[in-house]
């Protein structure tokens, strides 16, 4: 199954653009749709179901942590407000039938700060702990929440998938660990990791959902990634959920400046998502070889 992001055209996805971003989708051949929620309300359950349902598209949500939506080292309203956020993502994706929510959900896509082991360790504990009431709501929900590392350009807990792993712990063993797992893009893998095969199968069961683009944040291919080795990986860990393309559009300042879109990445974003479906598609039909 082969999605795309609707960042791709717009941003914010709202009610009155939905039906419009997803039939083009849908008229591209695309078999799922990533749909943000900016901000609550952006997108109600009954329009976007419609949409979904006439579309014949599966749904996936995605999370975007703002300025001012963090778990950890952050005033206790702070947390409040991002925990009410995250469950309303889950909320809607409870309500259009998507299986997960994924994203960055620790701290505000660019906030770095420099940190020792011991508060490492205490920045994590503060993570698991706000995590809880968000698992707690999403396992009543039957929705997976599925956490995204990125890069060291964007933030400075969680970069790798041993980051991931680690600063979890418990929450994966314990009996919310069902309804949580991460989220992988092979951008910041790309970054990040020695190997992003190898990252893939140290993540194994505990997988979620699988982000993709070429290594300039593009269409996924002719780019550097090893897409055979990423998809052999993927096959090895039993990953049966889509492959999404996630870019952006550079219409929205903001998220232009959050995701670095300085230049045009295809001629034109209709290019950039016919690309690489064209390319995935070929991948995942076994046309490529090492």
């Amino acid at each position: 199954m082969i999605g795309v992001n609707t960042w791709v055209w717009a941003s914010p996805l709202r009610d009155a653009q939905t039906r419009v971003v997803l039939d083009r989708v849908a008229r591209m051949g695309f078999d799922a749709v990533e749909l943000p929620l900016e901000q609550p309300g952006d997108l109600s359950v009954a329009a976007t179901r419609d949409a979904l349902r006439d579309s014949g598209l599966t749904p996936c949500v995605v999370g975007a942590m703002a300025p001012g939506r963090d778990l950890v080292a952050a005033d206790a309203a702070t947390v409040r407000s991002t925990q009410d956020y995250l469950r309303a993502c889950v909320d809607l994706a409870a309500g259009i039938g998507a299986a997960a929510v994924c994203g960055p959900f620790y701290a505000a896509t660019g906030r770095v700060w420099r940190m020792s082991p011991t508060e490492r360790s205490d920045a994590y504990a503060q993570w698991r702990e706000g995590l809880v009431p968000v698992l707690e709501h999403a396992a009543s929900a039957g929705v997976k929440i599925g956490i995204e590392p990125l890069n060291r350009y964007e933030t400075s807990l969680v970069n790798t998938v041993d980051q991931a792993l680690t600063g979890l712990g418990e929450l994966l063993l314990g009996p919310l660990g069902a309804h949580l797992g991460l989220a992988l893009d092979t951008y910041h893998l790309g970054i990040e990791e020695r190997s992003s095969a190898d990252a893939i199968r140290r993540v194994g069961d505990h997988l979620v959902h699988v982000q993709v683009c070429g290594n300039d944040r593009g269409a996924p291919g002719g780019d550097q990634t090893d897409w055979v080795g990423v998809t052999r990986a993927l096959d090895e860990v039993g990953y049966a959920g889509p492959l999404v393309i996630e870019s952006f559009t550079a219409d929205n300042d903001t998220i232009a400046t959050a995701a670095s879109i300085w230049r045009p990445l295809a001629p034109t974003q209709d290019d950039l998502a016919a690309d690489g479906l064209a390319f995935l598609r070929s991948l995942t039909q076994g046309e490529h070889d090492v």
